[in-house]
């Protein structure tokens, strides 16, 4: 997909929920972070990338009412929830993407290792790498990111969503890519993500920013 194309459907999905503003622009990075730790080549790196900013277009499709919603989700609105990856791969098709990679992130960013994800319930490595990846990163900006019905997260929040992210190997997650994560995070590789792309930091146009740009960013954190 060209830059522009998904310029267009993030600017959409962040239409419908501002709070993902940020969150897809630090999904992106711990994805290229991750992905650079397992020496993956930069074309599929490319290709993960871009379906870590397009992982939540089925949410477009879900009402305001329960996107948004400040309390708890009753059950019924959960399952409407749930269904987002099936309304997000569906979109994928009508627009002719067909890259696997994104496909897969798309659909499958909801699985877990044990079974019990949604929304096919698939387990273990049934479930495409790139997704088993995908999922860790994306529950840990969950943790460490504003939402509808969280607004105070703490200064320890990373370090709290790295101890659950660990709490759930073999059952929520793949342990090779906690553990990898993980590295990233104790070794300081995250930091510019977190200090620079965060909730109070206003959000660049997505894909205008030079790659050195990124770089100077991110050495400017692991020199500290």
């Amino acid at each position: 997909m060209s830059p522009e194309q998904i310029q267009k459907l993030v600017a959409e999905i962040e239409q419908k929920d501002l709070s993902t503003a940020a969150h897809t622009w630090r999904v992106v990075l711990y994805t290229r972070a991750l992905l650079e730790s397992f020496n993956v080549d930069r074309e599929w790196i490319a290709l993960a990338t871009q379906a870590a900013a397009l992982h939540d277009i089925g949410k477009i499709d879900i009402p305001d009412r329960i996107l948004q919603k400040p309390g708890r989700l009753t059950d019924e609105e959960f399952e409407i929830i749930k269904l987002h990856p099936v309304t997000g791969f569906a979109r994928m098709i009508t627009l002719k993407v067909s890259e696997e990679p994104i496909h897969n992130v798309v659909r499958f960013h909801h699985e877990r290792w044990d079974g019990l994800g949604y929304p096919f319930q698939i387990k273990g490595e049934e479930i495409p790498i790139g997704a088993r990846l995908f999922s860790v990163i994306d529950s840990f900006d969950a943790m460490t990111s504003v939402r509808p019905y969280r607004n105070d997260i703490g200064d320890n929040a990373a370090q709290r969503a790295i101890v659950e992210l660990q709490a759930g190997i073999g059952t929520r997650y793949w342990a090779e890519g906690v553990e990898a994560f993980t590295e990233l995070f104790h070794t300081g590789q995250l930091d510019y993500i977190l200090h620079y792309f965060n909730d109070d930091v206003p959000i660049p146009s997505f894909y205008t920013a030079r790659e050195e740009e990124f770089d100077a960013i991110r050495n400017h954190y692991k020199s500290k």
